[in-house]
């Protein structure tokens, strides 16, 4: 880096690589950096090579950043670093133009930018990019809404419940989806700032009620309760603290969508969930994620209990009243 760069630089870090790694790196380095500090995006080029790049506003340590990167992807990832000053009114401009549409069933993310390629076919969920809580590109968003897209085959739930919702798009999908009225709740005021700004943009706030709370004790998740279907793409040890007060509150046969969980960590998930009567119906894996959609069946286990038989264990999925 060269010292007395202009004040309207800011300093690049960047490393190409495939799309898993890219998703992991990318969200160490999102999770890093406090909000303000640096903007990190992860796009694809034509070629399927998946680019990380974060955004500083002072120098960035890059030992450390070296360091992060080897502990996830090994000493020649971190080795292919690079270190670059760019204007800041440069990267913007990139990065929106690297944020292709993304479908996910009958579902699209997309920027501003893409507004206009936007099929009738498909339900468009707009975000922009910027320095917290994503775009919503992510393979775990991507799962929650293909799953989403399959529930709705089947399903048309009226309660529904979307936590941690950070940018609001699961809030967003099922409320343009629905045409009914969604719970989202963060613990982030800035989250919860950003989802209703999104709603707005999106022609769903009439919808949408986003609420900041941590954990689900606040009154307003009991009044709304039972729920036929709720969201929860957060990370593996919040979503184990939350399998109680959950699976208090979802609906019988309601359907429960985890995210946010790496392959090896589903498992430790389900268990937590299984043990307070939720089935596994299928799971999504996608670039090294996993999504699993869960279904409270509170009759049948109740009856299989009384003869003495076990209760859990994966189902087909099937319909059932919603």
């Amino acid at each position: 880096m060269d010292a007395g760069t202009p004040a309207d630089t800011t300093y690049l870090a960047q490393l190409t690589t495939n799309a898993k790694t890219a998703a992991l790196i990318s969200d160490a380095l999102a999770a890093r950096f406090d909000v303000g500090e640096a903007a990190v995006a992860a796009f694809e080029a034509a070629d399927g090579r998946w680019t990380v790049e974060v955004h500083f506003g002072h120098v960035p340590d890059e030992t450390s950043i070296r360091a992060l990167v080897a502990e996830i992807a090994g000493g020649a990832a971190a080795d292919a670093v690079c270190f670059a000053h760019v204007h800041a009114r440069d990267w913007v401009a990139a990065s929106l133009s690297g944020l292709h549409p993304v479908p996910a069933g009958r579902f699209l993310i997309h920027g501003a930018h893409d507004r206009a390629r936007i099929g009738a076919n498909h339900i468009g969920i707009e975000i922009e990019a910027g320095l917290a809580f994503g775009t919503g590109h992510h393979g775990t968003t991507r799962g929650c809404l293909l799953a989403l897209d399959q529930i709705l085959k089947a399903h048309h739930p009226r309660r529904i419940l979307d936590v941690g919702t950070g940018t609001g798009v699961l809030a967003i999908a099922t409320a343009k989806a629905l045409r009914w009225r969604v719970l989202a709740s963060d613990i982030d005021s800035r989250a919860v700032t950003i989802a209703r700004d999104n709603a707005r943009n999106n022609g769903a706030a009439v919808y949408i009620d986003t609420i900041r709370a941590a954990g689900l004790d606040a009154r307003v998740f009991r009044e709304r309760a039972p729920f036929r279907l709720i969201f929860a793409n957060i990370l593996l040890e919040p979503l184990r603290a939350l399998a109680t007060p959950m699976s208090r509150l979802v609906a019988r046969n309601g359907h429960v969508v985890l995210s946010g969980l790496l392959a090896a960590q589903a498992s430790a998930a389900l268990a937590s969930y299984r043990a307070r009567g939720l089935v596994l119906a299928h799971r999504i894996p996608l670039e090294g994620w996993i999504t699993l959609v869960l279904v409270r069946q509170v009759l049948r286990c109740q009856v299989r209990r009384s003869r003495g038989l076990a209760c859990g264990g994966s189902i087909a999925e099937r319909p059932s009243a919603s």
